[in-house]
């Protein structure tokens, strides 16, 4: 598969991020606690400290905006054109040593995500998607070189018309996912942590994702460039795209849902 030279950039930095993170997840590593009370762990450092490095290395001028120095008040101009990067989503999944958590990096311009990269290196799942090419996913072992993995093509399916597979959240369900759960009257429900949640549907092993609790956009970018090149599509509740650069809003998104 004709793999773009910059999800090739990303794909290296996000694997170099992988192997800090899970030198840490093998030790007896301490959680502590943000200012917002959400846990944190040296992996989170670590690994944003690599990606960054990755990125000005591979993609100089455009500016970050990173979790963990966003928690830090380090909030950079952005423009039109600018990375989102979570070193770690799911920290309670790493905290539970579960595997389902993931190293986040997407390119966001004009608004929408063009591409984008999601790594769950315990589970040895990676998947890349850039708009106007697709997407694609391989299994990828940490210290298997790149050159490698065989990718294979990541493409929604089609709803089926009986009973629709629906993936939430394993760690953040609430009242507002539950109600909208109820409403779907023949479902098979999934949990699954992390951004995942988007991969699963990308790759046609569900079929909507919906997200009513609070998220930040480092949260969700990699996974919308993933599932919009697989051809799905993520809206807020009045059915418009889910977008990026919220400044506004403190960067934290609208209920939305992901789907096919």
């Amino acid at each position: 598969m004709n793999i773009p030279h910059s999800i090739r950039e990303l794909l290296g930095i996000a694997q170099s991020a992988a192997r800090e993170v899970m030198a840490v997840y093998a030790s007896n590593f301490a959680v502590s606690a943000k200012t917002d009370l959400s846990p944190v762990t040296e992996a989170d450092a670590r690994a944003e400290r690599v990606i960054l490095a990755g990125l000005a290395s591979a993609f100089p001028g455009i500016p970050v905006l990173a979790e963990e120095q966003a928690s830090n008040g380090n909030l950079p101009e952005l423009g039109e054109r600018f990375f989102l990067v979570d070193p770690l989503d799911g920290t309670k999944e790493f905290i539970s040593r579960n595997g389902e958590f993931t190293i986040n990096i997407a390119l966001c311009e004009k608004g929408g995500v063009t591409e984008g990269v999601v790594y769950a290196p315990a589970i040895e799942k990676i998947y890349w998607g850039k708009r106007g090419v697709g997407a694609a996913s391989a299994t990828l072992p940490v210290a298997q070189p790149l050159s490698l993995a065989t990718w294979q093509k990541a493409s929604v399916r089609q709803k089926p018309v009986d009973c629709l597979t629906v993936v939430a959240s394993r760690s953040h369900m609430d009242r507002d996912t539950e109600a909208y759960l109820e409403a779907i009257p023949a479902k098979t429900l999934v949990s699954a942590g992390s951004s995942l949640k988007f991969c699963l549907v990308a790759s046609g092993l569900a079929d909507i994702y919906p997200r009513f609790g609070r998220t930040m956009e480092w949260d969700t970018a990699a996974g919308q460039a993933v599932l919009e090149a697989a051809g799905g599509r993520v809206e807020t509740q009045d059915g418009t795209p889910l977008t990026y650069g919220k400044a506004a809003r403190g960067y934290d998104n609208p209920a939305f849902i992901a789907q096919a």
